[in-house]
């Protein structure tokens, strides 16, 4: 530091006595405080351990860049992620690590040997989350306000832990949004013609293609995959069938019937945003029943149909244009229980218990259709399904209309991708409690959806664009 000081000394009496030209002089003497900075860097100063998340706001749908660094080498940290739900429920899912010889950890290179998940798994702090430990039974993750996001707290720690242990400090701590719905698409409420639903349209003026929405027998209004499809430019109607108070009463049974689905599909059709010939179908569970039969009403002609499993019939009938609801038979007695008592409904659907009457005539449908099965569903028959469909179009001549998507170890429930995947959650409280079954193995059901939604897109991209 003296060698330095004299040199600096010395330069600034050289340009007093005009020897050295003044921009030689700031240049050196820039380059002497340079060394100075440098030597004090090296000696005193460390930097403090960094989490970051990239992109901090992103569509549910949209992986991040999740990265640890100034991290002591070769040392074992913990990667954390936790997230409240709307009804102020935690979620969490962690992964142990080890560190680089750079002291950096980097979930889209690195290993996790431990935890919610093992192996190279970028997006695992997300698919993972599950219910923290002393939670409420039966919670099941479902967003129902698609206007403001999930915000989800990644925090790294040292050594190999638990969230719930907490045995050592942070280290370091990073807040991500997880959005449905993207900057300028518009949520409308739809009360129209008795029709009840949300309609999402994306940004601009439009016309749009256009997918109707429908989801299974858990009822109500599930609006977050239609905000998602509007944030992919197509307008999306996601409609109500039965469980929600602007319909008919009760709310536990179905009392709409097929001249209130097409009015639905109509009035999406119809819609002056909306390309009237390029308007496609989705369903899930009991949806893909619904989706079926609105597909073969005469004067219905979607572009295509998306079914996720679901049943071809079931052992009611909608209502008629009378209003009347027929039970053919109690489902109960196909009910079966695990040794924990948790409900399955697989067999209700069945081919074989379907009542003859609700069985959708497969024949008539005249748009490609996928069918995407989960192979450890729990709660349908949905590779018998699938079966019956595939057949039934094959002998009507009709093979070049299907396409089929199989998924070991996925369950019933295939969402968005980086959705967290529960087992088993509450179906009912009354007039009995009820956990049922919905299958699904959590790395291999998050396969099955990321690769199942680039599918979806890639197939609603060639029938409602192409």
């Amino acid at each position: 530091m003296v060698s330095v000081h004299m040199n600096m000394v010395t330069l600034r009496q050289l340009i007093g006595m005009k020897m050295i030209p003044c921009f030689t002089l700031h240049r050196r003497l820039a380059c002497l405080h340079g060394a100075v900075g440098a030597v004090r860097w090296r000696s005193s100063y460390k930097q403090a351990p960094v989490l970051t998340a990239t992109p901090d706001r992103a569509l549910i749908d949209q992986p991040i860049s999740v990265k640890g660094r100034f991290l002591t080498p070769h040392s074992p940290v913990t990667v954390c992620a936790q997230m409240h739900s709307e009804d102020e429920d935690l979620w969490e899912a962690f992964a142990h690590y080890n560190t680089n010889a750079d002291g950096t950890v980097d979930l889209a290179r690195d290993h996790s040997v431990g935890g919610s998940y093992l192996g190279c798994e970028p997006m695992g702090l997300l698919w993972a989350l599950q219910p923290a430990p002393g939670a409420r039974e039966g919670l099941r993750l479902r967003k129902k306000n698609v206007e403001t996001p999930y915000i989800v707290q990644m925090s790294l720690m040292e050594g190999h832990v638990s969230p719930s242990e907490r045995q050592s400090a942070e280290l370091a701590t990073v807040t991500t949004e997880r959005w449905y719905m993207a900057p300028g698409v518009k949520r409308i409420d739809i009360r129209q013609n008795g029709v009840v639903g949300t309609l999402f349209l994306p940004p601009g003026p439009g016309p749009f293609p256009a997918m109707l929405d429908l989801w299974g027998m858990g009822g109500g209004l599930v609006e977050y995959r239609s905000a998602l499809f509007a944030s992919k430019g197509y307008a999306s109607l996601s409609l109500a069938y039965f469980g929600h108070k602007d319909l008919p009463p009760p709310q536990n049974t179905i009392n709409v019937g097929d001249a209130y689905f097409k009015s639905a599909f109509e009035l999406l059709r119809d819609h002056h945003q909306v390309c009237a010939d390029r308007v496609g179908i989705i369903g899930l569970s009991f949806g893909v029943y619904v989706t079926l039969q609105i597909a073969t009403q005469t004067g219905v002609k979607p572009s295509c149909l998306i079914c996720i499993n679901g049943p071809v019939g079931s052992t009611i009938k909608l209502p008629d244009s009378n209003g009347q609801r027929e039970i053919f038979e109690s489902e109960e007695k196909y009910w079966t229980y695990d040794d924990k008592g948790h409900v399955s409904f697989r067999d209700i659907s069945l081919p074989a218990n379907l009542h003859p009457e609700s069985k959708v005539k497969i024949e008539k449908v005249a748009c490609p259709l996928m069918y995407i099965v989960g192979e450890d569903d729990l709660s349908a028959s949905s590779i018998e399904n699938a079966n019956v469909i595939e057949e039934t179009l094959t002998a009507a001549g009709k093979s070049h209309l299907f396409t089929r998507l199989s998924y070991p170890g996925a369950g019933h429930l295939i969402e968005p991708p980086y959705s967290p995947n529960v087992r088993t959650s509450l179906w009912s409280v009354k007039p009995r409690k009820l956990i049922t079954v919905w299958g699904g193995h959590l790395a291999l059901h998050a396969a099955a959806q990321e690769d199942a939604w680039k599918k979806i897109l890639d197939f609603m991209e060639s029938n409602l664009r192409g």
